[in-house]
């Protein structure tokens, strides 16, 4: 060897690493579909205890467990099921009075037998309270003492060793998300339930709806039906959003002038004529219950920048492209 070369350390090679990634990753799916296979009406019980929560549903594991555990119970708690994690350590503390009537607990343990979770176990059973246990093994302390045992299916560890939590650490978690969503979906839990527990970040801006941001009231252009163009001109260079709409005798919108009418008909003894004659009839509008991400995409689609939100055909508002992107509707 000479004095540039070095030495590779055993199980550097990039096929080796390749193999061990994807022996890792397939492992972790097949034990994902045979969870999905395994299921059965004790899936439902446990569902059936969380939907009776009056309280919250405690989330509890320790080590790679706990980690896992506190995943879940932040899943569950942004979609519409009150939760929140307790350490077992800490539980042994004190904080077994974060756990009350009324709640349920879910625990997990890959063994089932984690001394550190017997006190929160005991504590259940002490006080009628609702306990799910997750874990793969069966019998073991926690699936004897547990209301409804949810049994992860034998499949080995992604560690060449079979030590190092991969495999049923992947699917506690899945587990853990297949619970949330049915019980979303069993609730109810729908778009605007979604938005009020996350108004931060891009999924608070995706669901912003058209009234959130369209302008209403005296900023909406628009003109009676029999307004001459001249005057409708004048509306809309008034209101800036390049258009105006028409409203009949009812108040119901029957058109839109834009610009681009402007232009097709620029000679014609435009400023005389009626505003009828040089509008766009039926055109395209948007519901203030939309999301502003429809609006957006309605906007895209016809080559336009402006749309008129309309209820029981009266224009309410008046949104903008401009408005989306400022709230980063995308």
């Amino acid at each position: 060897m000479t004095a540039t070369e070095t030495s590779k350390p055993e199980g550097t090679d990039e096929t080796e690493q390749f193999e061990a990634a994807r022996r890792v990753l397939e492992l972790e799916a097949d034990a994902i579909l045979a969870l999905a296979r395994s299921l059965d009406d004790r899936f439902v019980a446990a569902l059936d205890i969380l939907m009776a929560v009056s309280g919250r549903v405690i989330v509890t594991g320790m080590g790679k467990s706990g980690h896992i555990a506190r995943k879940i119970a932040a899943t569950l708690a942004s979609t519409g099921t009150p939760s929140h994690y307790v350490h077992p350590g800490e539980a042994s503390h004190g904080d077994l009075g974060m756990i009350a009537k009324g709640d349920a607990v879910i625990a997990l343990s890959n063994s089932g037998n984690t001394r550190e979770l017997n006190d929160i176990l005991e504590y259940t059973r002490r006080f009628s309270i609702p306990l799910i246990a997750i874990t793969a093994k069966s019998p073991s302390i926690m699936s004897e003492m547990a209301d409804v045992a949810l049994i992860l299916p034998a499949v080995p560890e992604g560690c060449p060793m079979g030590l190092a939590p991969t495999t049923s650490t992947t699917a506690s978690l899945a587990l853990g998300d297949a619970l949330a969503v049915a019980l979303l979906e069993r609730r109810g839990f729908g778009k605007s339930d979604f938005r009020v527990l996350h108004p931060g970040g891009q999924i608070g801006s995706s669901l912003q709806r058209v009234s959130d941001l369209m302008h209403a009231g005296a900023e909406i252009p628009l003109a009676p039906k029999d307004t001459s163009m001249s005057e409708s001109i004048i509306k809309m260079t008034e209101k800036r959003f390049g258009c105006v709409g028409v409203v009949d005798d009812g108040g119901q919108l029957i058109g839109v002038i834009t610009d681009g009418d402007l232009r097709r008909h620029m000679g014609d003894n435009l400023f005389s004529r009626p505003a009828t004659e040089i509008m766009t009839a039926a055109p395209r509008t948007i519901r203030p219950q939309a999301l502003a991400a429809e609006a957006l995409a309605v906007m895209n689609e016809s080559s336009i920048t402006s749309l008129f939100v309309v209820e029981d055909g009266a224009p309410v508002g008046i949104l903008h492209i401009h408005d989306c992107l400022r709230a980063g509707i995308r």
